[in-house]
């Protein structure tokens, strides 16, 4: 066999491939076996016809097509792995000499990964945010703490701003009630704003016993987009009484004597969710340097494809959902759907380039994965996706994804050993602790963020991305 490799840009090749006859016995072999199993001639049993006779029976251009079949994908792939060619998707594949008991010839055009020139990486510095909580951001997690033990008393007034009422609604349309379109006893608390447009505006001012019929924009189902006449009625209305910050409350809410020890318990809390977010602002602005410093070459049928598989699960979810990219776009407050690819495209071309960088870099470094990180990375994957490691294991492995997800786990890695190499300051000047920047720190951290009921939400964003190039993934 006989290849050459031809660059056609900087992410793309032709291979060039010629077969001598002998190789393809063996495609011969398994084309005229399947054959023989398929194609019944008088005299002879299934599975035994001679070779001639099957050529003479369905024509032996027939069987040469099929043999084409076979053989090129096993040919292909040889030469890529002798080569080692990294290509990206499959390629375009086109015959170009197909002499009988002689040679088969023939082209595939494929995408690859660029070859990139990467700059010293020995004197990386980035600047974070400093850690800084303020009384105001305390009062507001305390406040947070004081609504949860709140008492509801009834109250004989209109309703207004962070009342709780319960209340009845029907949604007609053309003077039709709507499939599920009434309630009854429905809890709501004024001015959530998280139930329909148009409700909070209405439930102002009502008294128990009282209804109001408003317009709002349906965003789901079969009439998405068309607007609906809504009443509601108010049956009755109660205010939240909060109860006094004082060392009672604190006793009451948590396991301190004193208010001033809460407060200081929550400060500590704070700084410790705002440390997390140095570590991904530092991996987020280590990555975005890489991006302005390194010249990346990216296929655009590469990013066009993965634009277009993200809108066909997009339109799944949203069908699901029983809406529409109008509905969408109208909730999002997106003003146009190229608005939205636009923004889809740059994120998945930025996405792309990370991962390039990120192989490129663990190529030079030769950086390996070994079982601990798979395992950390899959316990880590498992609980942010709330199953068992052995559930998210099995997934991976009927999925077909554990290439890729190896190849995940090395990019992390990766990003990991620059974070260690990189100065880290704040603000202020002063250097940033490097182990609060490790992402298996980071992420465990943000797991004891979590299940505390007053951890902020950011500690959640700053352990939802291991890797920056995931966005690229399926």
């Amino acid at each position: 066999m006989k290849s050459t490799i031809e660059e056609l840009g900087p992410t793309r090749v032709r291979m060039a491939i010629e077969v001598a006859w002998g190789d393809l016995d063996h495609a011969f072999g398994e084309v005229y076996k399947e054959l023989g199993k398929q194609v019944r001639v008088p005299g002879f049993r299934p599975g035994k016809v001679p070779n001639r006779v099957l050529d003479q029976r369905i024509g032996r251009p027939v069987v040469l097509e099929q043999v084409v079949q076979h053989a090129i994908p096993e040919i292909y792939s040889e030469v890529v792995r002798e080569n080692q060619v990294r290509v990206l998707g499959q390629p375009d594949v086109e015959v170009t000499r197909l002499d009988d008991n002689d040679t088969l010839a023939f082209t595939a055009e494929v995408d690859v990964a660029p070859q990139l020139e990467l700059p010293a990486l020995d004197s990386l510095a980035v600047t974070v945010e400093d850690v800084e909580v303020t009384d105001e951001e305390i009062d507001q997690q305390v406040t947070v703490m004081r609504e949860r033990f709140g008492m509801l008393q009834s109250v004989e007034r209109p309703a207004q701003e962070g009342d709780f009422v319960s209340i009845d609604l029907e949604a007609t349309l053309n003077g039709e009630v709507l499939e599920d379109g009434s309630t009854t006893g429905m809890s709501y608390e004024v001015g959530s704003g998280n139930l329909m447009e148009g409700l909070d505006d209405a439930v102002k001012g009502l008294s128990a016993e009282e209804s109001k019929t408003f317009q709002t924009a349906l965003l789901s189902g079969p009439n998405a987009g068309e607007s609906a006449d809504v009443t509601v009625t108010v049956r009755s209305v109660k205010e939240k009484e909060l109860p006094e910050l004082d060392d009672e409350f604190a006793q009451t809410a948590s396991e301190f004597d004193t208010l001033a020890e809460l407060r200081e318990d929550v400060r500590t809390r704070l700084s410790r969710t705002k440390v997390i977010g140095q570590g991904a602002q530092a991996r987020d602005k280590l990555v975005e340097h890489l991006l302005q410093t390194i010249e990346v070459p990216i296929p655009e049928t590469l990013v066009e494809r993965e634009v277009e598989w993200r809108n066909r699960a997009f339109e799944n979810e949203l069908r699901q959902a029983g809406m529409d990219w109008d509905a969408f776009l109208q909730m999002s407050g997106v003003e146009s759907r190229e608005d939205y690819d636009a923004e889809q495209k740059k994120n998945v071309e930025e996405a792309v380039k990370t991962q390039f960088i990120l192989d490129a870099i663990a190529d030079a470094r030769e950086v390996t994965v070994d079982n601990d990180d798979l395992s950390a990375q899959i316990m880590a994957q498992a609980q942010r996706n709330r199953m068992s490691p052995e559930q998210y294991a099995q997934q991976l492995q009927q999925s077909g994804n554990i290439a890729e997800f190896v190849a995940d786990v090395r990019r992390t890695k990766t990003l990991a050993q620059l974070l260690e190499q990189t100065t880290i300051t704040d603000a202020s000047g002063n250097t940033v602790d490097l182990e609060a920047l490790r992402p298996k720190t980071v992420q465990a951290s943000a797991a004891e963020e979590a299940t505390s009921e007053d951890a902020d939400e950011d500690a959640d964003e700053a352990a939802a991305d291991e890797a920056p190039a995931e966005d690229a993934d399926k």
